[in-house]
């Protein structure tokens, strides 16, 4: 007769240890799974969902894709080291309540409600992700922290709303913060920081004065955000979708940072184009005065190209 669990149990904790194959239901009083590492590439939709005493899920690299809801309602569920996962797809984690821990170096599509109601997640690394969908962290409501890659293409509507969002790291992109209400009822909200390769760009421009310039339009985010409006930051019935404030009070927040980030790209783009322009002046400069054309190429070639960086603003 076939098992219900073909999978395998290891380590010590007999009976409590489960190797997932894809081809089972998992056992009731199993407490941590592991994906194994030969099979299982896809974990189907609701795969795992309301188990109720899984707390930990480890899987191998060859996992790419996580399914609707597959893992939600797991309400114990703590830790989850997913390295190679690519896509999350919608309500993948939904209501896991205990979650803390989330290792997932890869992934690129964070699903709509992916992580929603995930109410003990404090913070997420997310260096890979290119799409944050609707509500994908909506009332997680230990969120602090957040720090996403240079690849982030876009945060879409209510991705963070009613979380007391502290720090956000962003690339500095246009476009990428898609809605008014991406920060609904983040009253902490106070400090971006940026990553890739900005800083070393503004660095290497060759006047302090544009330099200092484009450091304080930086920094200038952090002195608005404390004082921006949240928006309406009472609980949310996600049951029944009914606000109980007004839908509208979106709050300020998006609309601050979406505009400080085409600030500072026109500013940096228009001192990059006078960057240029002045050292062409000065090559030219050089050759009129006859000097060797090794003098031009060593003190002033050099100079024309700051460090690589992608720039784009709407017009």
């Amino acid at each position: 007769m076939l098992s219900l669990y073909p999978g395998a149990f290891y380590g010590d904790g007999g009976r409590r240890n489960f190797i997932y194959t894809g081809r089972e239901a998992v056992p009731p009083g199993v407490t941590r799974v592991r994906i194994d590492n030969k099979s299982v590439t896809v974990i189907p939709a609701r795969a795992f969902q309301f188990h109720g005493n899984i707390v930990e899920v480890v899987f191998d690299v060859g996992v790419e894709t996580i399914e609707e809801a597959a893992l939600c309602w797991c309400r114990f569920l703590r830790r989850l080291i997913m390295p190679g996962v690519k896509v999350a797809e919608e309500s993948a984690f939904y209501y896991c309540d205990a979650l803390t821990d989330v290792e997932c170096g890869e992934l690129e599509i964070i699903g709509v409600s992916a992580f929603r109601r995930c109410k003990s997640l404090g913070s997420i690394n997310l260096p890979s992700a290119k799409i944050v969908k609707h509500y994908a962290f909506d009332n997680c409501e230990a969120m602090t922290d957040v720090k996403f890659g240079s690849s982030l293409e876009r945060i879409e509507e209510g991705a963070f709303a009613h979380c007391p969002l502290e720090r956000i790291t962003l690339p500095l992109k246009d476009n990428m913060i898609t809605h008014d209400n991406i920060f609904k009822g983040c009253e902490h909200l106070e400090h971006v920081d940026l990553v890739g390769g900005i800083h070393e760009t503004v660095a290497a421009l060759q006047v302090e004065g544009w330099r200092n310039d484009i450091n304080e339009e930086i920094d200038s985010i952090n002195q608005i955000l404390p004082t921006t409006p949240a928006g309406d930051t009472r609980s949310y019935n996600t049951t029944i979708q009914i606000s109980h404030g007004d839908p509208d009070d979106v709050g300020e927040k998006a609309i601050v940072i979406r505009t400080w980030i085409r600030s500072v790209l026109r500013k940096i783009i228009g001192y990059k184009a006078r960057h240029r322009r002045l050292l062409m002046e000065a090559a030219t400069a050089l050759e009129l005065a006859s000097l060797p054309n090794d003098i031009v190429i060593e003190n002033v070639l050099p100079f024309l190209e700051l460090p690589s960086y992608t720039f784009e603003v709407e017009s």
